[in-house]
This record gives structure tokens, C-alpha cells and sequence, in this order.
């Protein structure tokens, strides 16, 4: 039985435009699964997501109307990969209008919550953009590649794509799995293979290609957003890895192509070599390492 979100991740964060009467009800559904953010205007959700202090996005029908509209049709367009959810809770004359006009404006997710299930369903869209489209993709492919590889050394991979973006050091990384940084540094030494450090910034790359395919966030905000000190600081780790800039990243590469390029230069020239892998302490077992998607 899978256990129950809410007492394993932070609660995903939801900007919301809608009326009075339909934030208390979108509160009440998402009691413990998602905080939601109320705003008055698609340009405060917009700020929202650009800081990010928001992960999805839901807008009333009725509180589209038409001052709203080409904003909303701005928003889909310079953040493609960020769920978008029209709710509909009422039915006046004006209501299937909007929807039509909804739909010319990008929005493709329509929940009615009219009825119980509506809420069922508007929960469990919002739930799936926990773990980030490219994440899932990456980890479904891995799992093909590192098949016969051992418990331990798909639980450090799995690791890099479901830690936090702040988990951006082999300190951090190896606080996760219960194994010191020394212990984990010296198996992949030992077994002739990229240090884990090239290993989780290759995988935050990955993450970050995947932001950069939303027109609407710029370098210092997708910097904020992998949690690196700076855009400057961005700017080198791209540098560093790629012998590009940041913005040659983001016209080299989409979230699918970065990944493609960790696969191809970390993992399948390896294969050999990764299935004789045992990267963690005896102890990966340990409470500790259970808590490292909190």
C-alpha cells in the first residue's frame, strides 16, 4: 500500500484566482495534500510562479472573464509545463462561453466540482506534479538501463532525481542516503566511475533544462529555483559542465535532450561497472535513509 503523501513531502503549493465562496471549499478539499496561495489577478499568480512560491495553478471559471482572458492565454504560453486547472462550480449563462473561450486561451484541464468526485479529481491532477514530468521520465528510463544493478545503487539514482532542489552538494546528498561523503566518494573512485558529484550536477541540469522550456522564467529565476546562490553561480556550474552559458543551455538543450546527454556520458559507456556497484553503507537501510524524499 503506497503511504500516505502527506506524511512524506511538503505539501505541493497551489496559486489560485478564485472567488471567496470557492477558496474556502479548494482549502478544505486539499486539507493536508497542497496549500494553496488565494491572489485577486493572473499577473500575482504569475509572481508566484516565477518565485517560486507556486506549482500549479488553479483559475475559477468565473473568474475569467474577459479583462482576464489574454492573461491567462499569456500565463499557458510562457509556462507550458506548469499544470493549469480551470474549476468550474456553478453554471450561469455566461459560464459555457468562458469555457469556450478558456480553451482558445491554452487551458486543457477543466474539473468540474459539482459533484463529490470533482474534488477527488481535482486532487489527484494537482497531486501528480509532486514529482516533475522530466523526473519521472528519467527514473522510468534509468530503471530500463540499470536493470540487475544492486538495491543500493538504484536507490542512489532514484536519490538524485527526487531530492529537493537545496540537496545540491555530495554532503547533502550523502546525508540522504546514511552513508558518509567520504565512504560514497571512494566506492565510485574505486569502481573507476565519475565522482557522485558529477553524477547530482548533471541531474540538477537535467531539472533546470526542463524549467528553461517555460519561456516566461528567466536565468535568475530558474537559478532561484534550483536553489543556487546566484544566477552568476548558475552561470559557472553550466560553464563548468557543458563549456556553455546558461543561456546556451537553454537553446541547446530541452529537460528530454539534457537527460539524453546524462545517460549517454554517466551512464551507458558504465553499465558494467555500475552493476558491480555497492556505493552505501551497510546501514542504507536505516530510518534515516527512509526519510530522504521529506
Amino acid at each position: 500500500m503506497n503511504p500516505d503523501p502527506r506524511s512524506t513531502a511538503q505539501p505541493l503549493s497551489i496559486a489560485t484566482m478564485l472567488t471567496p465562496a470557492e477558496r474556502l471549499r479548494v482549502d478544505a478539499a486539499g486539507d493536508g495534500w497542497y496549500r494553496t496561495i488565494h491572489r485577486d489577478s493572473v499577473a500575482e499568480v504569475v509572481q508566484d510562479l516565477k518565485t517560486q512560491r507556486a506549482g500549479a495553478v488553479v483559475l475559477s471559471v468565473a473568474r475569467c472573464d474577459s479583462a482576464e482572458r489574454s492573461a491567462v492565454a499569456a500565463l499557458v504560453r510562457e509556462f507550458p509545463r506548469v499544470p493549469t486547472v480551470a474549476l468550474l462550480t456553478d453554471v450561469d449563462r455566461s459560464a459555457p462561453q468562458t469555457m469556450l473561450s478558456l480553451g482558445s486561451t491554452g487551458v486543457r484541464q477543466l474539473v468540474d466540482v459539482r459533484e463529490a468526485d470533482g474534488w477527488r479529481e481535482l486532487r489527484n491532477y494537482l497531486l501528480t506534479t509532486r514529482v516533475e514530468d522530466i523526473q519521472r521520465e528519467a527514473l522510468g528510463q534509468l530503471a530500463i538501463d540499470l536493470a540487475g544493478v544492486s538495491h543500493d545503487c538504484w536507490l542512489f539514482f532514484e536519490t538524485l532525481f527526487l531530492v529537493p532542489a537545496h540537496v545540491c552538494t555530495v554532503r547533502a546528498l550523502a546525508r540522504r542516503l546514511d552513508v558518509l561523503p567520504s565512504t560514497l566518494m571512494s566506492r565510485f573512485f574505486r569502481a573507476e566511475l565519475p565522482a557522485p558529484k558529477r553524477y547530482l550536477a548533471m541531474a540538477r541540469l537535467v531539472r533546470a533544462a526542463r524549467l528553461f522550456e517555460n519561456p516566461g522564467f528567466s536565468v535568475a529565476n530558474i537559478a532561484n529555483h534550483m536553489d543556487y546562490s546566484s544566477p552568476q553561480s548558475f552561470g559557472r556550474h553550466v560553464r563548468m559542465l557543458l563549456d556553455m552559458t546558461a543561456l546556451e543551455l537553454r537553446e541547446t538543450y530541452d529537460g528530454r535532450g539534457m537527460f539524453e546527454c546524462f545517460r549517454s556520458t554517466l551512464i551507458l559507456p558504465f553499465l558494467e561497472r555500475l552493476r558491480r556497484l555497492r556505493p552505501l553503507a551497510p546501514t542504507w537501510g536505516s530510518p534515516k535513509t527512509r526519510e530522504i524524499f521529506h
